[in-house]
């Protein structure tokens, strides 16, 4: 029963900006870890960042260190992915995901450590 919505995708120009929100039902996600995914065309979906509970502690690929910063809000329960300095090679779908159990160690960047994700929204960079 639990649902989650990303928007804010969209086309952007190399070095561009856009802020992604994932709108989550459940107070389950005021507690659990959340974070967001991606997949490229043709490409496996893997790890972008993701953000504790508590919002205290927040862990990104190496990939987009730097220039992404995820956050959250508990109340009501939104995450979001501000992504800057935007490059063509991160043009994909990205992906909204919670987990209903704590997630532990490294175990944050496996996808199935995940339990609930969005339909994913579109990013496209142009060169």
């Amino acid at each position: 029963q639990v649902q989650l919505v990303e928007s804010g995708g969209g086309l952007v120009q190399a070095g561009g900006s856009l802020r992604l929100s994932c709108a989550a039902s459940g107070r389950t996600f005021s507690t659990n870890m959340m974070g967001w995914f991606r997949q490229p065309p043709g490409k496996e979906r893997v790890f972008v960042a993701a953000i504790s509970g508590s919002g205290a502690s927040t862990y990104y690929a190496d990939s987009v260190k730097g220039r992404f910063t995820i956050s959250r809000d508990n109340a009501p329960n939104t995450m979001y992915l501000q992504m800057n300095s935007l490059k063509p090679e991160d043009t994909a779908v990205y992906y909204c995901a919670g987990a209903s159990k704590p997630v532990w160690g490294f175990r944050y960047t496996a996808l199935r450590e995940y339990d609930y994700w969005g339909r994913g929204t579109q990013v496209t960079v142009s060169s």
